[in-house]
């Protein structure tokens, strides 16, 4: 109404014209600035729940989000919808948590290895399990230990542990663990023995016996695989063989299967598993040669 009485009063048409212009887009600018707010806010928080997933090694559940996010699980849930929608996030059907795609690389340089292959992998280990029946994990190395970023324990019915990822796996007692130093590196390889041998608890012991570990490493190498039949206390029921998913030369994962240890020997293990192993870890360093993957 203001603008009306402004119009009447104008003694020049073409100036009543220009006083309506204005304030019609007055009222779009102010319209277009509350937009703008809600646009802005959605997206902050859009890139808060991303940052928070870059942070969470093996992804992260909706009610982990809320939590540290401190927002409603509603939008929690609504924001990981719409990122996932737009190919940003991918929701594991392992455990149910979100964790981040190949297609935030184009976005950030805090895009961790491990998640390339967790993406390129997935696929991959569904197909494995129709054939093996067991479960398999991938896992990368962190630090010190082998983390599980991807598994197929929640789908085998032959499984018996469910909450896999994330599960940090010992480099000297466990078969990915044993696979990484055989055929990581020589340099990163001795680097990490010295880190491990340093420390004081039992289960570092085989860093502190370098004949006896060179002999294991060498014997992984020759056979092409990882092996661990009882070895690790913590799982003393389980026996498990692990392949290597190299790239450039550098070893950037593990493929392992988990089995338990009185239903087959090592050997037989082998003889059943290996071929299958072998030849998924080839696709997945096939698949990241033609997406372009490199590794620093």
């Amino acid at each position: 109404m203001a603008g009306c009485a402004t119009i009447k009063t104008s003694p020049d048409v073409h100036q009543v014209h220009i006083i309506v212009y204005l304030d019609i887009n007055r009222g779009n600018m102010r319209e277009s600035r509350q937009a703008d707010y809600k646009t802005v806010r959605g997206l902050s928080r859009g890139l808060l729940l991303l940052n928070l997933l870059n942070k969470f090694d093996g992804g992260a559940t909706v009610g982990t989000l809320a939590e540290f996010s401190g927002l409603h699980r509603t939008t929690v849930r609504r924001l990981l919808e719409t990122l996932q929608e737009e190919g940003y996030v991918r929701r594991s059907q392992s455990d149910d948590s979100f964790r981040l795609t190949l297609k935030i690389r184009q976005l950030s340089e805090g895009f961790r290895d491990e998640h390339w292959i967790s993406a390129l992998a997935t696929p991959l280990l569904g197909e494995l399990l129709r054939e093996v029946l067991w479960p398999t994990d991938i896992s990368t190395l962190d630090v010190d230990a082998m983390v599980v970023r991807e598994t197929t324990h929640r789908f085998s019915r032959l499984s018996f542990h469910r909450a896999m990822v994330g599960r940090r796996l010992p480099l000297l007692l466990t078969a990915s663990g044993l696979t990484w130093l055989a055929f990581a590196p020589d340099h990163e390889r001795q680097a990490m023995i010295e880190i491990l041998a340093a420390r004081p608890e039992e289960e570092y012991q085989l860093a502190r016996e370098p004949e006896k570990l060179a002999a294991i490493l060498e014997r992984t190498r020759r056979q092409g695989y990882g092996e661990n039949f009882r070895g690790w206390q913590q799982e003393e029921k389980i026996a498990s063989i692990a392949v290597p998913i190299r790239s450039q030369q550098r070893v950037i994962g593990c493929l392992n299967l988990v089995y338990m240890a009185k239903a087959m020997s090592l050997e037989q293990a082998a003889q059943k598993y290996l071929a299958p192993l072998q030849k998924v870890a080839a696709q997945i360093e096939s698949r990241m040669t033609e997406e372009a993957v490199f590794y620093e």
